[in-house]
């Protein structure tokens, strides 16, 4: 919460190279690892469910409780939310920041 709080403070206007939270060095090792983070949680998700699906693990299955159920659904949202979140980053951090080609400058008369 505080890389984005004090990202989104710094971003308020500022046309200056980014310090603190919310330079690159910081930035995009964070992106990766919350996102492979995420990735990752949503692995071990699907093989639980392939894996209870099994027929073969028939004998073995009970019900799943309304405590798992509800674990689980947070764990896949969150985890969907993070994904989003990383690639909503990624895609309008050049835009705001102003960052990478500048546009081509229109010469007026």
């Amino acid at each position: 919460m505080a890389i984005g709080l004090t990202a989104l403070a710094a971003a308020g206007g500022i046309y200056a190279p980014a310090r603190g939270f919310h330079q690159d060095a910081i930035r995009i090792p964070m992106l990766i690892v919350g996102g492979l983070g995420a990735v990752i949680n949503l692995a071990v998700l699907i093989r639980v469910w392939r894996l209870r699906a099994r027929a073969s693990a028939g004998w073995r299955r009970r019900k799943v409780s309304t405590k798992e159920r509800r674990s689980e659904q947070l764990q896949l949202a969150l985890a969907i939310v993070t994904l989003l979140l990383v690639a909503g980053e990624v895609v309008t951090h050049p835009m705001v920041h102003r960052t990478g080609i500048p546009p081509p400058q229109t010469q007026t008369k």
